[in-house]
């Protein structure tokens, strides 16, 4: 039995670390749910590509996510909702297709991937439990989205999504 005291601390310190944020994660609320997540570790992400991404992007007058079509009017009821449809817009539709001939910048694309991804499936898991359903706002403003989407190429679309991620990353942390 003298091992028992430090299986029982190291349980401890294991639930800990589990329970505990990442350094870095910041809470956001969408709605009803809220996610922990490193914007901070995003934007850096997405700031070390950004330029680089934004000079492949051949049509300048038009904006995937921006006005009219505001993310920044969407009401908060409706913003779990948004918020999950945006995450997983950028998961299935918009990282699958921004591929580059630049290592570093496929790696940064990879990373930013890899944290909507988990943002997205915690926000899902909050979505079933509040039974957060998406409103006609919402609903239309994400239609715009993928109308303004499938309005261009597969690549040219992926590629200015990516461009604009920056205009969800500032609606993403009004949402604190």
């Amino acid at each position: 039995m003298r091992g028992s005291p430090l299986l029982l601390c190291l349980f401890s310190a294991s639930c800990w670390v589990n329970l505990v944020p990442t350094a870095g994660d910041k809470t956001f609320h969408f709605g009803a749910c809220r996610v922990s997540m490193s914007l901070a570790e995003i934007r850096a992400g997405f700031t070390a590509i950004k330029a680089n991404i934004q000079s492949r992007d051949p049509i300048r007058t038009l904006s995937i996510l921006s006005h009219p079509h505001s993310l920044h009017k969407v009401k908060s009821a409706d913003r779990c909702c948004i918020a999950h449809q945006l995450l997983t817009f950028y998961v299935d539709k918009v990282f699958k297709h921004c591929r580059t001939e630049d290592s570093f910048v496929n790696r940064k694309i990879s990373s930013i991937a890899n944290s909507f991804l988990s943002a997205r499936r915690r926000l899902g898991q909050c979505r079933e439990q509040n039974n957060c359903a998406c409103g006609e706002e919402s609903t239309e403003k994400f239609k715009q989205i993928l109308a303004n989407y499938e309005g261009l190429n597969v690549t040219s679309a992926a590629m200015k999504s990516l461009g604009e991620l920056d205009i969800l990353l500032d609606w993403m942390e009004k949402s604190r």
